[in-house]
């Protein structure tokens, strides 16, 4: 698998009205940036429900291979050159997870999927939503209880799985970083534009189905999930 093995997905707190900032210098400077060392920068979005909210995503072909980029980008000459711009926007930095997946679906961006130029400013009318379920347990019996109950209901209400990941249980091996304690799955899907999206969780809202489902599922998790709806940002290749 050339990615994405392992995948970050992590989530920033920014300083009120400084989201755009950062996001001019990411898609400026940080997405071949990364990239040059072997990552895949998936998808990089405004998160519709706080704007003060930047959320990524970049995949690695490996554990060792995450190692190897890390390190090479933020000890390189494009971080150093642009770090502060970043870190100034930035409240947290934290709020990462280290994934792997259990469905890539044909929504979810490969290596070559193409990806708007440096210096593009049309933003997509797209939405991707996300949901993270806090499991209790890497031996919860989660995923097959997602695979076989959860995902065929949202499937029947018209979403088209991009993709689901789950906790990868491995020690963080760039420690610089950090990366939540906690056992997740995730699943992405991508709605054409908003009324798509509320369409969907209309459909979702009368459907007995998903009622039952939804009762287990808060049984299963220890909080409730957070729902993340997103727009891409102009470079986005997750859109």
């Amino acid at each position: 698998m050339e990615c994405c093995a392992v995948l970050d997905l992590r989530q920033y707190t920014l300083y009120p009205g400084r989201r755009d900032d950062l996001i001019a210098v990411f898609d400026e400077a940080f997405v071949e940036g990364q990239e040059g060392y072997g990552m895949h920068v998936c998808g990089q979005f405004r998160d519709l429900d706080d704007p003060d909210r930047f959320v990524w995503l970049r995949g690695f072909r490996s554990l060792e291979a995450r190692a190897e980029a890390l390190n090479g980008f933020y000890y390189g000459p494009i971080w150093k050159a642009r770090s502060a711009e970043a870190n100034a926007t930035m409240k947290d930095s934290d709020d990462a997870l280290l994934l792997r997946p259990v469905l890539l679906g044909a929504g979810f961006p490969a290596l070559d999927t193409p990806r708007p130029p440096i210096g593009a400013t049309e933003v997509p009318a797209s939405v991707v939503v996300g949901t993270v379920y806090h499991r209790n347990s890497a031996d919860d019996g989660f995923v097959q209880f997602f695979t076989d109950q959860v995902a065929p209901v949202l499937i029947a209400s018209g979403i088209a799985l991009s993709a689901v990941f789950e906790t990868l249980p491995a020690e963080n091996n760039f420690p610089a970083l950090p990366l939540r304690d906690e056992t997740v799955l995730v699943w992405f899907a991508t709605f054409a534009d908003d009324p798509a999206y509320e369409q969907h969780r209309q459909r979702l809202a009368e459907s007995a189905a998903w009622t039952a489902v939804a009762e287990e599922l808060d049984r299963r998790c220890r909080k409730p999930a957070q729902e993340l709806r997103l727009r891409p940002t102009a470079r986005s290749q997750f859109r």
